[in-house]
């Protein structure tokens, strides 16, 4: 696609290193991954025809290729379910969730291996991810979002101590919007009941007066 290859009649196998540079310089370590793309394409080509191997050890011969980079290519691209995608956030989910106490993507990938059906491999990896991107995240994960919550025994992870604004806030009572009744004045209040208890008197006349 033009996406990954902004010269569609020019193979990467034919691109030179400073025009591969500039076409993934947003990277980082561009200038490694450029090495290991031309490197990598003129051997698909030279010992492969030009064609991917859906073959996992073939796959991690090629230059910058490793385990986890392969079981993308093979799960992702031609579906087949050869290992569990460990990266960084499968690493870090993993460990948080209890599902393994190791630390080496290999070794971690062989115990989820061990836990998960076959044809659940390649699916998982990508729900793993997209968790850890949203909810789950390396520095403040979201547990109270978290539809995994009340399972979770969230291995490593520190409750979040409240902030002083919260803190402030907390302590210091919210005001009413509404206003408070005012007291009734006990005075008219008594001058008022008794008027209205005392019976009324006639009137007289003024003669009388």
């Amino acid at each position: 696609s033009r996406r990954i290859n902004p010269w569609p009649h020019t193979p990467l196998a034919a691109c030179t290193l400073p025009v591969l540079e500039k076409a993934i310089q947003s990277t980082g370590i561009f200038r490694n991954k450029a090495r290991n793309i031309q490197a990598c394409c003129r051997q698909l080509v030279e010992r492969h025809g030009g064609q991917i191997p859906r073959d996992l050890d073939a796959l991690v011969q090629l230059p910058g290729v490793g385990r986890k980079t392969a079981n993308v290519v093979l799960g992702t691209a031609f579906g087949l379910p050869t290992g569990v995608v460990v990266d960084t956030h499968v690493t870090r989910l993993a460990g948080r969730m209890g599902l393994t106490r190791e630390t080496d993507a290999v070794k971690i990938e062989q115990d989820l291996m061990k836990i998960l059906p076959r044809d659940e491999w390649i699916a998982f990896s990508h729900r793993m991810i997209h968790h850890g991107r949203r909810i789950c995240n390396a520095r403040k994960p979201n547990c109270d979002e978290c539809i995994l919550g009340d399972m979770c025994p969230r291995v490593g992870v520190v409750p979040a101590a409240p902030s002083a604004k919260s803190t402030r806030t907390a302590a210091k009572p919210i005001p009413s919007s509404s206003p408070k009744p005012k007291k009734p004045n006990e005075t008219k209040q008594r001058t008022a009941i008794a008027t209205a208890d005392s019976p009324e008197r006639p009137r007289q006349p003024a003669s009388q007066r």
